[in-house]
């Protein structure tokens, strides 16, 4: 949920104070980029997973307090939503048979509070929109009880001055207003960790943007947003309205939204920290009492706490971290990307496989000696990103040397065999490497991920005399079925109907 906040309300004096910290704490950074000791000798993978908990009925049930309370485990907090939960999976090493040790973990760890939930008449689902979710539930106690939450939600409002317009193309557009960021928190995702160099930053921030199109379009998931199928990722554009603070004249001046893709290749992870800076009034003007320039003099290592939230604020697709952890009861400070591009689920072994994939599609992109993106404009990259989100696994993608592909032969014929060269050089099992990425592989072959999945169901169901919400509500039982299987979704089974 990122970092809790003292207050809901700011004064000019905070936001003034606030501006003035981040800055000393961006010039701190800076000079700590040339001098400090990073911590990235055996680097670190992570992930987050964002979940929803529906009823018996599979509606959204506004209970995560309860849950939490139940699971009674650190590594689950709050989301934005009081239907939705995060789960934090500890960092691990990626090299070895990790993977097949995380698989197993996730899967017990999820299994564990899936069934202290149902204690309360709960299910855990993961998807990257609630499909049985209507804008009827995201009305009175829908957002989970947070100082955090609900300042970021009057920041926002303060900033737009205006209700939040939501508006969606697709095979059955959806257009509507709302005036609090609720439709936000119909997002859930998986976010993926690496920890990095800071030498090494830019060339693997690089190689995200280059992957965030491919990524996405092998693991859309979020086809339905309050009854309307959309994108194959409806997620992705509405994140980027739901957290809008630019109303439409700020927009026609070319002001940069805060759910941002970027607009160029970077040399630095200073590149993004400055931009942010730069570009972007302060949301949650929090003031810590840390002097930094004093920390760093002292030979102790600063925590930028207002640059940090400040970054926490900034939406990028990609995103530059500055974290402190404790190393041999010391602080160090170390940087990480993380990727937030991909829809939490299928199953667990789907999100193992995508991460997998992104991993070793990473290595093997950032040590090329003549990097990818310099063959290619960040404007393509923008462009696979979008035609990804809208039409997932069906969409035709640029790559350099190869020119516009199906993402099927791009997959296959491209990215494939770069992910495995990546994981080798990661020093992963040939058996790991082999179920994961195996399943990426059927995956294009067949055309199927959750998105299809979710719509040729739905189809189906409707065909057979159901109602759309009937139809929704009896795809997610059978795919709540299907996830606790661990059974990857290109082998489900999309017309069958039982």
């Amino acid at each position: 949920m990122g970092e809790e906040v003292k207050q809901t309300t700011y004064g000019r004096a905070h936001r003034q104070e606030y501006r003035r910290k981040v800055q000393l704490c961006l010039d701190v950074f800076e000079t700590m980029l040339a001098q400090s000791s990073f911590e990235f000798d055996r680097p670190l993978t992570g992930m987050e997973i964002e979940c929803n908990l529906v009823d018996a009925d599979y509606q959204p049930a506004m209970s995560n307090q309860d849950v939490l309370a139940a699971i009674a485990d650190p590594a689950y907090q709050t989301e934005l939503g009081a239907y939705n939960i995060e789960f934090n999976v500890p960092p691990r090493h990626l090299p070895g048979r990790t993977g097949l040790e995380l698989e197993a973990d996730v899967r017990a760890s999820l299994n564990a509070a899936e069934t202290k939930a149902n204690a309360g008449g709960a299910h855990i689902v993961m998807i990257g929109i609630l499909p049985t979710l209507m804008p009827e539930h995201l009305t009175g106690g829908w957002m989970s009880d947070s100082t955090r939450y609900a300042a970021l939600n009057a920041s926002i409002f303060n900033a737009r001055g205006e209700d939040i317009q939501i508006d969606i193309a697709g095979p059955e557009p959806l257009s509507l207003n709302s005036p609090t960021i609720a439709p936000e928190s119909a997002c859930t995702s998986m976010q993926l960790h690496l920890q990095v160099a800071p030498s090494e930053f830019a060339n693997n921030w690089n190689a995200a943007q280059v992957l965030a199109g491919p990524q996405l379009a092998v693991g859309a998931n979020s086809p339905y947003l309050f009854g309307h199928q959309l994108w194959a990722e409806t997620r992705i554009e509405l994140f980027t309205q739901a957290t809008d603070t630019r109303p439409d004249e700020l927009k026609a001046q070319g002001v940069r939204p805060r759910v941002w893709f970027g607009e160029r290749w970077i040399t630095s992870i200073f590149d993004l920290f400055e931009e942010n800076v730069r570009y972007f009034p302060s949301l949650l003007p929090e003031v810590s009492d840390e002097d930094p320039v004093a920390e760093l003099a002292a030979g102790r290592t600063p925590q930028l706490s207002e640059l940090r939230l400040h970054n926490g604020t900034v939406y990028r697709w990609n995103r530059p971290v500055y974290d402190v952890v404790k190393v041999d009861g010391l602080d160090r400070p170390h940087l990480r990307v993380e990727n937030r591009v991909l829809p939490a689920g299928p199953t667990v072994i789907d999100m193992m496989a995508n991460s997998l994939f992104y991993y070793g599609m990473l290595r093997t992109l950032s040590e090329e000696e003549r990097p990818l993106w310099t063959k290619m404009s960040f404007a393509a990259a923008q462009k696979n990103f979008l035609a990804a989100a809208r039409y997932g696994i069906a969409a035709n993608l640029y790559w350099p040397g190869v020119g516009e592909v199906s993402t099927a032969e791009l997959v296959l014929g491209k990215l494939l065999p770069m992910a495995y060269e990546g994981l080798t050089r990661w020093g992963v099992a040939a058996d790991v490497r082999d179920r994961f990425l195996g399943v990426i592989e059927e995956r294009a072959k067949t055309g199927r991920n959750g998105a299809v999945w979710q719509v040729s169901t739905v189809r189906a169901l409707q065909e057979r005399g159901m109602t759309r919400p009937a139809a929704l509500a009896e795809m997610l039982r059978r795919y709540c079925h299907h996830m606790h299987t661990n059974e990857p979704v290109h082998a489900w089974d999309a017309t069958t109907v039982r």
